[in-house]
This record gives C-alpha cells, structure tokens and sequence, in this order.
C-alpha cells in the first residue's frame, strides 16, 4: 500500500519532487566527472610508438619513494612524481647487451635543439644516431649520404626538404649542452616524432647536457626468445637501478609526463571528488528534507488516519527510490561532458601528455548512481523522522505549527561542528604551504555543517539583526511585514539561506585564496628582481652560454642565469615537490640583480662549494633546518644530495623555494636550459644601448627590464591556480544551482500565505515588495554567514601558504556579493509573480 502512495504522489504531485530532482540531478554529474577523471589517472596509459618494435624498455623510475611508519602500524609508502626526467646509466646499455637474448640494446635520449637561423623549425629534437632505426627495425634508416662523425648530423628528409637543404649545407644549431656550426652528412626517412637531427653519440650525449645517462634503452630479442624471457633476463642484468618495462608500461618511458599527469589526475579527481561527494550528499539531504518538511500536513493526514511510522518512512524511502535512479541517470551524460571539457582543458595545459585518452568506463557512473540514491534515502529517513513520530490524535496540529527551535541532538552536533571548524582553523595557522591550503575546504565544510544543522538559530539571529531597520519602518508596510516574516518563520528560511552561504563560502576561500597567492607572488617579484635588464625565453629556453655571452657586452657589470627546476623534500614523514633555481655566475653579484630578503647567512656561500643550497625561510622552518644544517633533496630526476644551508630568504614564494648552483641542478633537468637572464649594468653605461646589445645576443629571446618581469611560477603553481578556480565554479555553480532551487521550493509553498494577504486587501505591488525584501535578507544573512566563514578559513590558510593577510580585491569581493543577491531575488521574484496570477480565493480554497 505505501510503495503504490509512493508511485502515485510521484505521479500526480510531480512539482512536491522536482526540487529534489534537480539536487540529484546535478549531484550525479558532478560525481560522474570527477569519477571518470579519478580513474583516468588510474588507468592512464600511453600506446607506445618509438618502443613498439622493442618489447622490453628498461627506464628511469618517474617517481621519488619513502616508506614511513604512520601511528605504529606497518609501514605504508608514499610517492610523488619527479619534477624531471628519470634517466638510466648508459653503462647498462652493455650489461644488457651481454645477454644472452639479447638481440640488441638501443640507447634512445631526446633534446630540444634550437637552429640558428634559416628555413629550419624553432625547435628540433636532437637523438642519437643509434636511434635513427628505432621506430622500424630492418627497414633503410638513411635515404642519402651517411651518418654523422664529429661535426656532422642527419636531418629527417620532411624538414630537409621544407628548409630547402641537402648533403653537404652548414646548419648552426644550440642545445643544453653547447652549439656550433654543423654539416649534414646524410638524411634520415621520415619518422614519428616531428622535426628531427640526429648526432654521433658521444656527440649527441654532450649536446644533451646529461652525458653518461640516456632516457631509455629499448631491448629487443634474439629468434625465440619469448617477451617474458627476454624481461627476466633484463632485470637480472639492470638489478634494481632502473625500471623493466613491458607491454603497455612501455609508453610511460616514451611520454615522461604520464607519471605526473597521472598524479595530477588522481589528485584532482579523488580530492575534489571528495569534496563533491559531500557537497552533492549536503544538498541533496537539505533539498530532500525541505520537500517532506512542505508535505507535514499530508504526512500528518496520514497518521490521523491510522498509518504507522515504519508506513511513513517507507513512503518517503519507496518516493526516494522512484526518483533518485531516474535523476542519477540523468546526469551521467552532463557528468560525461564536463568530465571531458575538464580533461581537455588539463591535456590543453600540458598537464596530461596529449596521447593519454579518458576513461569512460562505468564504474564512476554506477558510484554516482549510488551515491545519489544513498543520499536520497538517508535524507528521506531524517525527514520522515518527525511526522512519523506524530501523535494520531495530534497530527493535524502539530503540523501546521513550525517548531520553535533545532531538536536538542542538532544543536549538540552543530555546536561539536563549531568546535571542531574552529580547531581544525588554529591547526591550519600551525602548518605550512600546501598543508595548510589542504586543510581550507575541510574547515570550510565543517562550518557548512554547522550552519545546516544550527540553521534555524542562525537564520532568526541575523535576519532579526539585519531586519532591525525594516521593522523601524525604513521600507515601509512591505520591509516591515518582511521582518516579521522572517523572524517568525526562520525554520522556513534557513533552507534557504544555507545553499547562499555555501556559495558565498566555497567561491570566497578558493578564489581569494588564490587572488592571495597571485598578490603576495607579485609583490615578491616587484621587490625580489633589481636587474636593469632581463631576457627572457620566448622558446624552450636560453643555453648556458647566454649569461656569459651578456657579461662580456660592454656596459654589464654581471649577468646571472636562472634555471628553473624542481626538487622533491621531505617535511615530515611525507614527500613533496618545490620550485628551485640553479643559478649562474658569481654568488656575490647576485644581490646586483635578486634581492631575496636573506634572512640568516650570506648568499655569498652559494657556489663556494658545489654542495651548498639557499633556502626560503618557511620551507627551511617546515624542514625543521637552520644556516649551517645539511638538508636532504632529491634533485629534478630522483638524484639525493644532501648540501649546507649556506642562507635563509623570504621570497620564494614569487621566485623559487630553493637556490642552488646551476652547475648542480644542470645534469638532472630534462633540458638545461635558463628561463632568464637577468643582467646588472655598470654605473656609467648608457643602459638603451646595451639593451640594444643585449636584444641580438640569443635566438629565441626578448630584452625586457625589471617592471616588465614576470615570474614563470611552476606549472604546479599555475595549475594549482586554475584547479581551484574551477573548483570554485562547480562547486560555486552547483550550490548556486541548489541555493535557486530551494528559493523557488520555498517561495512556491507560501501560497496559502499570499492568498491570505490578498483576501485581506494586500496589493500585488505590496506582495512583491515583501518577497524583494525578504529576498535581500537571505542574501545579507548568506553571505555575512559564508563570508564570516570565508574570512574565519582564509586568514590561517593565507598566513600558512604565503605569510600575508588574505588579499581580497574588491571588485572580486562586490562581484561576488552582486550575483548571489541577483540570484536571490530572481528566485524569489520569478515564482512570486506566477503565484499572484492565481486569484486570492482560488489560491486559498482550491490548494487545500
């Protein structure tokens, strides 16, 4: 009998169901995307295409490796990618060799390779020669002349052919480790890879700056010998130095950036889908519990007439079951394409290597399904808590009276949610950098909870605050009854005001977060840059030889060259991935053209022995290091050093976290190539002309000056930055989406009240103004709840991250304000007029 009431209240009562509907709906397609995205990283792969013919690749591990004990039980393992490529000792190419069956073992590296001038591309892939018959095994690699001796390269014939050159021309070409003048001496038939030279080599392993490692060896079999046998004996040989991989494993030795785009997806699909899930489960509870809360009278009906509460509940839970799969379905399409606009936009940004595609298996879908039906079950049971108590006698009554205030067990969880945001607020003042902005959405949903379950006593505090002058009379007879309105139905309105104090609280600490982040980061170039002249690269970078090249330019007094990399550190039992500078030239110019704000020690130390190392003042009080301590890293490709504080600075965050020689940092880059110089002029140089010097010195370069520098913060950092300005949309937007939806519910279910106040002579113009009123106190109320949580999560997390008070502009902060008032009172404004097209006593007879 309760499963058929169910059908047919879905049935013949769709409107009492479609707010609850469209919670669900979107709850599934936000779970959906970032599901998909969640396994995506999970099951990432690259086909290979240069190691297709080589069934065994042995490779450099992509990630650093720690294990830990963690609160006494076993020990776990924790890894993060590298910043650089992994690399593989090129004396492992003739222990594999030596194998038995081993047909062959083929060093294969790439770098980036800049011409001189000509037809030639802008950037060429420079590889070794022994190489050139890697992507087809047997066939004729050399289409004319011969390979390459000292001095000499091969061209691929398509870029040849395109910059109208042949055996026997001169090209000028520049990479990592040097440049020169070349002849061709052969061409290569055309491969996969795009534009490519090849060198001898030893003259290839020179040129990439990291001589004695390669990137890869590709391994191929003798005649019957199986892929599996041909592995084990190549492990055998490798013992434990690098990685043996097989079958689709071989494209992550191919595509570098698989181990971190993996990451990156991992992270930003199981966190932020985390924080979905909450959020999804959040609204939907709210949603589906205002609905059963409009239905207490026939709930209470039902009671009256000898229904029991295990009836009611299953009502309510057959009435979830109805509508919750149908809403889920629904939104796996949308949650398909916002999943793929979101991975588009990562491949687009170089996060995630190109050739990675998405996983759209069903798993993600199911999990969203559920989660949707979960949610709306457990909020049928809370709302169905109440009149499925009711007295039979007493129904009727005590459904048509609002309770006064939260039940007792609200009000102890939602002062225990106070409690625990405000803890978990002082905890996140304590911590540093990219722990302390981990912690802003966990002190924000804690405070969300507590607004949700402590509502109704906040919705009657502040809008009898905010309403003060509308009782006065200040907005007439309409701001008057608004504030009495809102007072006494503060149960009514705190569904309401909840959703726009997630809006306000979500978008206002992920967006000024990172407004923060971006003003304290510029303010610390601002300061930390005094060149008189900075070149900048306008390609993959500029070579060693560019700094030198601009101190020997009459008029410079010093040129220093900035190397920007990674390293991985360890504070704590964790690891994590930091920006660091190798710098050239002597140490004691550089104050000439950085002012880091050193802290402690001298910058003079730098360089005076090759294991010294500069490091920003928090990471150094993270790590728990001072001036004189040895600090241990691993450099961009895994490598562990473990170099002497030689100084402190307090502007890292806009430049790079860690400063070390660039002769330490430059054979573990993938391409040791500077993204700046930054040049100091002698006091009496005329400095217009030694810009004019300086802008014909490097190919691939501009000649700026210090108020023209902007610093190339890591991709982490940028993408950091656009992740959570996403987050903040779609969670923004979700919310948004709720916070409407449950003003529409609200608004629709007074239309008893509005045909009273018509039959007793309120106007239409009375009736609006009512609702634009108490519309305006929504929004006051929402967004002094959610910006009171903004400000109470930021100023720790802000301190934590960049040492500065919250940097919130103001026209952000006044943008912000505006939508979510729009928002309220196209909500509120929109039904209130369908509702006063009813005639007052068909509204207040016909809807009984």
């Amino acid at each position: 009998m309760m499963n058929g009431l169910a059908r047919a209240s879905v049935r013949f009562r769709p409107a009492s169901f479609v707010g609850g509907f469209v919670a669900l709906l979107l709850g599934a397609t936000v779970l959906t995307a970032c599901g998909l995205l969640l396994q995506t990283g999970i099951t990432a792969e690259v086909e290979p295409v240069r190691y297709a013919h080589a069934p065994v690749v042995v490779a450099g591990d992509p990630f650093v490796r720690t294990q830990h004990v963690k609160h006494g039980k076993e020990k776990e393992e924790e890894s993060v990618a590298l910043p650089e490529r992994g690399r593989v000792d090129s004396a492992l190419v003739g222990r594999i060799a030596a194998r038995p069956g081993v047909a062959a073992a083929v060093p294969d590296l790439s770098f980036p390779v800049q011409p001189g001038g000509g037809a030639l591309p802008s950037v060429l892939t420079g590889r070794a020669i022994a190489a050139v018959g890697l992507t087809a095994p047997g066939a004729s690699s050399l289409v004319a002349g011969r390979g390459p001796g000292a001095g000499e390269v091969v061209l691929d014939e398509a870029t040849a052919r395109a910059a109208r050159l042949s055996v026997g021309d001169r090209v000028a070409l520049t990479a990592p480790g040097g440049g020169g003048s070349y002849r061709v001496s052969g061409l290569a038939a055309a491969r996969a890879g795009g534009a490519s030279v090849w060198f001898a080599d030893a003259v290839a392993g020179r040129m990439s700056g990291h001589p004695g490692t390669v990137d890869a060896i590709a391994v191929r079999p003798r005649a019957g010998v199986t892929g599996t046998a041909l592995a084990e004996q190549v492990r055998r040989a490798v013992d434990g130095r690098a990685e043996v991989l097989t079958g689709a494993a071989r494209g992550g030795a191919e595509e570098p950036g698989l181990a971190e785009g993996r990451t990156v997806l991992t992270a930003l699909g199981g966190s932020f889908g985390g924080i979905a899930a909450m959020t999804a489960v959040f609204v939907v509870m709210g949603t589906i519990a205002l609905a059963t809360a409009q239905r207490a009278r026939e709930f209470a009906l039902l009671r009256a007439i000898g229904a029991t509460p295990r009836q009611i509940r299953r009502t309510i839970a057959a009435e979830a079951m109805l509508v919750a799969p149908v809403a889920g379905a629904l939104g796996i399409l949308p949650g398909l394409a916002l999943a793929r606009w979101w991975f588009g936009e990562l491949v687009a940004r170089g996060a995630v290597p190109g050739q990675v595609s998405l996983d759209t298996g069903p798993l993600p879908m199911v999990i969203a399904v559920g989660t949707s039906v979960l949610a709306a079950l457990i909020a049928g049971y809370a709302a169905a808590r109440r009149p499925a108590r009711l007295r039979p006698g007493q129904a009727l009554g005590e459904a048509a009276l609002e309770r006064a205030r939260p039940g007792v067990v609200r009000i102890v969880l939602g002062a225990l949610s106070t409690t625990g945001a405000v803890v978990l607020a002082f905890v996140s003042a304590r911590l540093d950098g990219a722990d302390a902005a981990n912690t802003a959405l966990g002190v924000v949903m804690c405070f969300l909870l507590a607004v949700a379950l402590l509502g109704p006593l906040l919705a009657r505090l502040c809008t009898g605050l905010l309403g003060l002058p509308l009782r006065a009379g200040a907005a007439g007879a309409a701001g008057s009854l608004a504030a009495d309105n809102a007072r006494a139905q503060a149960r009514r309105l705190a569904s309401a005001i909840t959703p726009i104090v997630m809006v306000t609280a979500f978008c206002g600490t992920l967006v000024f977060l990172q407004s923060t982040i971006r003003h304290v980061s510029a303010q610390q170039v601002e300061r930390a840059v005094v060149a008189d002249h900075v070149l900048a690269a306008t390609g993959p970078g500029l070579p060693a030889t560019a700094a030198d090249a601009a101190s020997r330019v009459p008029g410079v007094a010093s040129a220093t060259g900035l190397l920007r990399t990674g390293v991985v550190v360890r504070p704590g039992d964790g690891l994590s991935s930091v920006t660091a500078l190798g710098v050239s030239g002597d140490p004691a110019t550089l104050p000439k053209v950085l002012d880091l704000g050193v802290t402690s020690g001298s910058l003079r130390g730098l360089g005076a022995a090759t294991d010294t190392v500069a490091l920003d003042a928090s990471l150094a009080d993270t790590l728990g290091v001072r001036t004189g301590d040895r600090v241990p890293l691993r450099l961009g490709d895994g490598t562990a050093v473990r170099p002497t504080v030689v100084a402190t600075y307090e502007r890292g965050l806009g430049m790079g976290q860690v400063l070390l020689p660039r002769a330490v940092v430059a054979p573990h880059v993938t391409a040791a190539l500077d993204s700046h110089v930054l040049v100091a002029d002698a006091p009496d140089a005329d400095r217009a002309e030694v810009a004019r010097r300086l802008a014909g010195l490097a190919t691939g370069a501009t000649v700026t000056d210090a108020a023209g520098y902007s610093a190339q913060a890591d991709r982490n950092q940028e993408l950091n930055g656009w992740a959570n300005t996403v987050m903040a949309a779609v969670l923004g937007g979700f919310a948004a989406v709720a916070a409407a939806n449950t003003l529409v519910m609200t608004v629709l279910d007074r239309h008893r009240e509005v045909a009273l106040l018509r039959l007793s002579g309120t106007t239409r113009r009375q009736v609006r103004g009512m609702m634009r009123w108490e519309a305006l106190l929504v929004a006051g109320t929402g967004l002094l709840v959610g910006g009171a949580i903004a400000w109470i999560t930021l100023v720790p997390v802000a301190r934590g991250v960049t040492g500065a008070a919250p940097h919130v502009p103001a026209g952000l902060a006044l943008s912000l304000a505006a939508g979510a008032v729009v928002l309220t009172l196209a909500a509120t404004g929109l039904p209130t007029r369908a509702l006063l097209r009813t005639r007052p006593l068909e509204a207040g007879v016909g809807r009984q």
